[in-house]
Formats: structure tokens, C-alpha cells, sequence
């Protein structure tokens, strides 16, 4: 995004985790701090040198170390990008259980420093419940061999769940065992038009309800968020005559055993929807080929490109409960318009898109360029509300050196004390992404 510009004399792009222990074990008796970079795909400064500090790049560690195709165990070096390991595993039928739009250049390693969710969240669960296992370059060196490929090991305290999540500040994550689970034998999708926000939540529980086991994700895109994606090109899942009257716009994904059995209980989804008395949609378009099960999710992946450009853009990444989503947007385009910032050259849109599954909104203000003044506008104001909400002011980006001030928002002060015990012990010389999560 521009956002944050690095500075940095060195980098260093170690092959083994060895090399990865002594670069430490020298960095921590000299004091000098180190930043652990993976694919550089963050959108919080995690991965940023903001203060001169040596980068060291993980990119070279990028080996498949083993795979059972029984248990569906995948074991990889951190550096290995999430598409080739995709790639990697489905010739053995099973998939990642992470899924992001950023799957070409984003590193395991990172995605599990960021505890990444994605759009495969709803039914596969966060990256706590899928990694087995991690190995881990501890501040002075020290390698944590965890890399087990157990699912069930109840001895004590589960030492791997400190590192995912913590985005490089207490360790180097140089391993990873992974679950992957097996690859659903068929897949649609279908793109439904709503008249209202308020028949979001109602049909969330219809669409459970109806298509249980096979459901595999429920987007939300609010209608700008639409119009920007048709307007950049990101494709058009429906005619203009379709879209009209429409608020919103729900995604729904079914990923099961068999075909036919799939797609009787979507037609019999849509049926019901469309026939109720009062339907909770105007209408909807189930994919028919694999180039239209693409062209639908092309357009819900393509709302952050078409966002990128149509101006500059302050992302907020929230979680906040479902029946909120529209008023912490309407709120937030309504407080701007207040501040007289709502217009041309100022801020162009405000929208709101995520992952109903899981309540995670991506609040996003478009602007004409960044300013201090919409700054301003927007901060604390965005993290005051998410706050009223018992909400979280990071659900899948992380921390990084964006909300670092803004951590208390969503946690105590006993769990930021207790984080910062944490920090110290693990890491007492502070060499570790400084500035990153914890100020």
C-alpha cells in the first residue's frame, strides 16, 4: 500500500536452520536486532526494517521435508511459498487449509507468525488447530524442535501456540507440520443479490442450516464494494437488471463428496429462497462450469485490487459481531461526512466486505491520497467503536507496526502485561522485529 518504507543495510538469506541459529546466536550477543521477512505480503509493517535493523529473508528455505498421504501430515520449511505447497499436495487429493489472495508469494511461515485466516476459515478452522508442529530459532539461538506430526499430544503446555500469532517477535519460525485436509470432490458456488442488510444474518442460518457439512464459506460484499469490482474489471457475476435494488451481496461456497448431491441441495436452496413468502433475496446465480466457479470468486478476490485502483485506501481489518457490520460502515462513512471529508478529493468511498462465517469485516476508506487530517478522522474513532463492541481491532492481519498503539483496544492490561513477561523472557535483549505488536 505505500504505507511504510523500510530501512535496511542487510540482508541475510539463510538455506538451513542452522544458519538461521547462528545469524541469531551472533545478533543476540551483539544486541542487534533482526526483522524475519517471509513473502512481504503483510498489510500492517510487520515485515517492515523500520528501524535499520538486519532482515533476514526466508525465502531460500523453501523445501517440501515430508508428506503422508494417510494422515494428510504435510512437513515444510518455512520459506516454502502457500501456492507451490497447494500445488505440492493435490496431486495426493488433499488441499491447504489456508486460502489467500496472496497464495503466489505469501510464505507458511509467515502465514503462521500472522496466524492467517482467509476464506477457507469457515470450514477448515485458524491455523491454531491445523499446525501440528512447528520448529523455531529462539532470540539466542536455540532451536525448538516441535515439529511433531501428532494430532493428539496433551503433555503439558502447548509451547508452538506462542509462535503462531506472533508475528516474528519472539522467534524465527523455520518449520512447519501442517494437517491438510482431503480435497472436497467438487466445489460450487453461487452469488446471491440481497434487498436489504438486515437479511444477512437470516440467511446465514437458512444457508447452514440447509447446506450443513458441505457449506465451505459465506462472503459479504456490501454494493459499492460490487460496483468497484465490476468497474476494474474483476468480473460480473450478474446483469445490471439482476443487481438492481440490491444492498448487498452474499457469496456461498459448498465443497463436498459428490456432485449431483451438491448441487440438488443448492437448487433446493435457491428454490426455497426465491419461492418464501417473504423472500430474503431478489434473486441469485449458481456457477455452472469451473470458469464461472472462478469468475464468481474472481470477483469477491477482486474487491482489493479494484480498491487499489480507484485510490489510496486505509484498511481496517475488524471483528466485530455479524449484526454490526453495516453500522460500524454506515457509522463510519456517516462520522467522515461529518468531518466534511466525504467527497472527491478527500475520501471517495466507504466499504465494507469479510468473511461472515467467522464476523471478520474489512473496513475499507478510499481516498484520493493519504492525509493527516483523515488520519485523524479515522483513528481512534474506528478502534473506539470496535471496542464498544467487544470487538478485535486485528482478526487475521496481526499487529505489526500499524496498531502497536492501539493494542489496548482490544486487550487488558493484565494480558498486555502478561504478553510483555512473555516477550522479555523469551527475548531479553529485545533483538527480536522490535517495535512490532508490543511498543
Amino acid at each position: 500500500m505505500g504505507r511504510f518504507h523500510g530501512s535496511s543495510t542487510t540482508v541475510l538469506k539463510p538455506k538451513t536452520t542452522q544458519q538461521v541459529s547462528r545469524i541469531l546466536q551472533w545478533c543476540n550477543y551483539r544486541k542487534i536486532p533482526v526483522v524475519p521477512q517471509g513473502g512481504n505480503t503483510g498489510l500492517v509493517g510487520g515485515s517492515v526494517p523500520v528501524k535499520d535493523e538486519i532482515v533476514i529473508s526466508l525465502s531460500n528455505m523453501n523445501k517440501v521435508r515430508e508428506f503422508d498421504p494417510v494422515s494428510g501430515v504435510l512437513v515444510a520449511d518455512a520459506g516454502c511459498i502457500l501456492q507451490a505447497l497447494t500445488d505440492y499436495v493435490a496431486p495426493h487429493n488433499h488441499i491447504m487449509p489456508v486460502d489467500l489472495g496472496a497464495k503466489g508469494s505469501c510464505q507458511i511461515g509467515g502465514n503462521v507468525s500472522t496466524n492467517a485466516g482467509g476464506l477457507r476459515l469457515l470450514r477448515y478452522g485458524s491455523l491454531h488447530g491445523n499446525v501440528l508442529g512447528l520448529e523455531v530459532v529462539l532470540p539466542d539461538g536455540t532451536i525448538l524442535d516441535q515439529l511433531t506430526t501428532l494430532r493428539k499430544d496433551n503433555t503439558g503446555y502447548d509451547i508452538k501456540q506462542l509462535f503462531i500469532g506472533a508475528e516474528g517477535t519472539l522467534g524465527i519460525v523455520t518449520g512447519v507440520s501442517i494437517l491438510t485436509p482431503p480435497a472436497p470432490q467438487a466445489s460450487n458456488n453461487v452469488i446471491l443479490a440481497l434487498p436489504s442488510f438486515q437479511n444477512v444474518l437470516p440467511l446465514y442460518q437458512t444457508v447452514k442450516a440447509q447446506l450443513s457439512e458441505i457449506l465451505s464459506a459465506f462472503e459479504f460484499i456490501d454494493r459499492t464494494a460490487y460496483n468497484l469490482a465490476v468497474k476494474h474489471g474483476q468480473g460480473r457475476a450478474l446483469s445490471d437488471e439482476d443487481v438492481q435494488g440490491a444492498e448487498c451481496f452474499v457469496l456461498v461456497e459448498t465443497s463436498g463428496g459428490r456432485r449431483e448431491h451438491d448441487e440438488q441441495k443448492l437448487t433446493t436452496l435457491l428454490e426455497s429462497l426465491l419461492e418464501a413468502d417473504k423472500p430474503l433475496i431478489n434473486t441469485g446465480v449458481m456457477s455452472q462450469n469451473p470458469a464461472q466457479f472462478s469468475s464468481l470468486w474472481a470477483l469477491r478476490e477482486g474487491v482489493t485490487e479494484a480498491i487499489s485502483k480507484e485510490g489510496k485506501a486505509y484498511k481496517y481489518d475488524i471483528s466485530v459481531p455479524l449484526s454490526s457490520f453495516k453500522d460500524v460502515v454506515d457509522g463510519t462513512r456517516e462520522h467522515l461526512r461529518s468531518k466534511g471529508l466525504l467527497n472527491d478529493e478527500a475520501v471517495k468511498h466507504v466499504i465494507g466486505y469479510g468473511h461472515v462465517g467467522d464476523g471478520n469485516l474489512h473496513l475499507n476508506v478510499v481516498a484520493k491520497d493519504y492525509s493527516p487530517e483523515i488520519q485523524a478522522a479515522l483513528e481512534p474513532y474506528i478502534y473506539e467503536v470496535v471496542s464498544s463492541y467487544r470487538g478485535s481491532i486485528s482478526a487475521e492481519h496481526g499487529i505489526g507496526y500499524q496498531k502497536t498503539h492501539a493494542l489496548h483496544y482490544s486487550k487488558d492490561k493484565v494480558s498486555i502485561d502478561l504478553m510483555r513477561k512473555i516477550k522479555n523472557v523469551i527475548d531479553p535483549n529485545g533483538i527480536m522485529n522490535p517495535g512490532k505488536v508490543l511498543e
